[in-house]
């Protein structure tokens, strides 16, 4: 990728951001008050990524389609306008919750595909590492939250269903609060695991330089990010509630256990080396 595209490209990524932003806020304070700005954002984003898009193809005289990273940034272009098109005819804003951090993250890792240069100090390699960390912890803490409260709903529900009245209901809250702390659990694991991948992504694309992608722990990590996503969308978007989000959080939650095992697993494997 040309050096004057992967420009372009990073500035379209720092507008998509605010896409990013937009679905943080929506989350945590269920309103849409930066959506406007964010669109504006966005649109504006997309006319950089075509301006980055052109100059790849210009400098290399072919269609900028030849590797993972030009591809990703093709596939996120047409995404853009795809989005762009859908709400322009259909007005449908609440995609932008999972439309907009798709993108972003889409650009984001596609402006990777150019080195860069080496940490300028092991004391920033080292705390941008601890905050990945710290970031993935809290993000599971709130995944075993979610995951808990989502047990807990389902079994809460199953004995309402049967009438039961037995005393081992009693000390359970209400299905409306248990529905709660799973959206309020689901917003935090969200936000935190897609700030930690965004952290860990970098960490190791300055670390691996271009190899990176290749890491496996890397694909895990957005593995997870993705489950969480779907999550989010079906909550958000098609208005999943109840019994259906607590039995999609359920299986969100074991695939995050299986990606943390074999995440630990790998690192456990690296460090023997």
């Amino acid at each position: 990728m040309a050096e004057i595209g992967v420009f372009w490209l990073r500035v379209a990524a720092a507008l998509y951001s605010l896409g990013l932003l937009h679905a943080i806020l929506t989350l945590v304070r269920r309103r849409d008050n930066l959506f406007t700005v964010a669109l504006g954002a966005f649109g504006l984003g997309a006319v950089f990524h075509l301006v980055s898009i052109v100059d790849d193809g210009i400098a290399s005289n072919r269609c900028p389609i030849a590797n993972f990273y030009e591809t990703l940034s093709m596939c996120a272009f047409l995404i853009v306008l795809l989005y762009l098109f859908v709400q322009w005819r259909y007005k449908l804003s609440s995609l932008s919750v999972f439309v907009f951090p798709l993108v972003f993250v889409m650009a984001l890792v596609a402006t990777f595909g150019n080195p860069v240069a080496p940490w300028s100090s092991p004391a920033l390699r080292n705390a941008w590492l601890t905050l990945h960390i710290v970031l993935v912890l809290l993000g599971y803490a709130a995944l075993a939250m979610m995951g808990l409260a989502s047990l807990l709903y389902l079994f809460q529900e199953r004995e309402l269903k049967n009438k039961k009245s037995h005393r081992s209901r009693s000390w359970l809250p209400a299905l409306g609060v248990l529905d709660e702390v799973i959206a309020r659990s689901m917003a935090a694991a969200f936000i935190l695991i897609t700030l930690a991948v965004i952290a860990a992504s970098t960490w190791a694309f300055i670390e691996h330089k271009t190899a990176w992608i290749r890491q496996p722990s890397i694909a895990l990590s957005f593995f997870t990010s993705g489950t969480l996503l779907i999550l989010v969308f079906l909550r958000t978007t098609a208005g999943w509630r109840g019994r259906k989000a607590a039995f999609v959080t359920v299986v969100v939650l074991g695939c995050s256990v299986l990606t943390w095992v074999t995440h630990s697993r790998l690192g456990a494997l690296v460090a023997k080396q």
